[in-house]
């Protein structure tokens, strides 16, 4: 995987929501080392806090991104935030949600200026931003009007299985008027795009799902595909993207289906991501395409419960940054 030449600039990893699992999984980073220079997006003290109440022994630095050097196991370097009230394991507050938004702010202009390579997002509680009078429905939203990108796509990877979305974060009676040939063609170009820049896809196949039951049944089950994603998909295919669809989503995710297949493209979250999740959970990844920098995530959420506990999996997110070194070609 490659997004074109390398770059030495550092590595950041946003903490996420202080009173989840994400410091917990930024500091087991120290764990091992990474062929890279690495920054953690943190207040200090919550890492510190944290690191006691996990039993944890490492060693914090402080740096700007510039003082950066390559990570060494049982080192943590941290782009130094301050949270605004104290932090309590399990216990959200909402006057700390620009504490939040300041960190993915911070290593969002970090990647634009070059300042950053790539960054990688720990979990952020939605409702405690939206709670503290902060419009947010997610990462993905959030950075696109950051850097100004008109058509961002959510791509999850759990190995080889790869789902993208052609709309994110909405109640489901929301998604069909959200739905148009339109925008679903500007999403598959994005897709195809980003599979060739991000994933080394020579030729990206593209598998689009329905909406309905059956893809609609010729029209008794529902009319979208006839309407919108039939005309999408054709249109792709004119511009020389190899798409395929709309196919029924029941037995798109059937091996003989998959077989390829580089993507699909789902209509909505929990068309394609619970099958996404059930075969690669704690595993897979979040990339978002689109925008102007490379950022991946973890494909969970804050796990309140866990946070503090030492259960949490590292899993994710250590597969997140090693999706962001590829794409970077380390």
């Amino acid at each position: 995987m490659t997004a074109g030449p390398s770059s030495s600039a550092p590595v950041v990893v946003t903490s996420g929501e202080p009173a989840g699992i994400g410091p917990d999984l930024c500091l087991t980073l120290a764990d091992k080392d990474w062929p890279c220079r690495l920054v953690v997006a943190a207040d200090p003290e919550v890492l510190e806090a944290r690191a006691r109440t996990l039993g944890r022994t490492l060693s914090l630095e402080v740096v700007r991104p510039d003082e950066a050097r390559p990570h060494r196991r049982g080192h943590l370097q941290v782009l130094a935030h301050k949270a605004r009230n104290t932090v309590v394991p399990g216990r959200l507050d909402p006057a700390n949600a620009a504490y939040v938004l300041d960190m993915l702010t911070a290593a969002a202009r970090g990647c634009q200026t070059g300042a950053f390579s790539a960054m990688v997002t720990a979990p952020v509680q939605k409702s405690v931003i939206s709670q503290s009078g902060i419009a947010f429905s997610g990462h993905t939203e959030f950075l696109a009007d950051l850097t100004g990108s008109k058509h961002p796509v959510m791509l999850l990877v759990a190995e080889r299985l790869r789902v993208a979305l052609a709309t994110t974060h909405l109640p489901l009676r929301q998604v069909p008027d959200a739905l148009s040939s339109e925008g679903l063609l500007e999403t598959l170009r994005v897709l195809a795009t980003g599979l060739r820049e991000r994933f080394a896809i020579v030729d990206p196949k593209i598998t689009v799902l329905g909406l309905n039951p059956h893809a609609g049944e010729a029209g008794h089950l529902g009319t979208e595909e006839i309407e919108v994603i039939g005309p999408a998909v054709a249109a792709a295919r004119a511009e020389g993207i190899h798409a395929t669809g709309p196919v029924p989503a029941d037995t798109a995710f059937t091996p003989r289906q998959l077989t390829g297949s580089d993507a699909v493209l789902a209509m909505y979250h929990d068309q394609g991501l619970p099958v996404l999740k059930y075969a690669g959970f704690g595993l897979g990844v979040n990339i978002t395409l689109g925008i102007p920098i490379l950022r991946t995530s973890v494909d969970h959420g804050t796990a309140l419960d866990l946070a503090g506990s030492g259960q949490a999996d590292a899993g994710s997110l250590e597969a997140a940054l090693r999706l962001a070194l590829g794409c970077l070609g380390r």
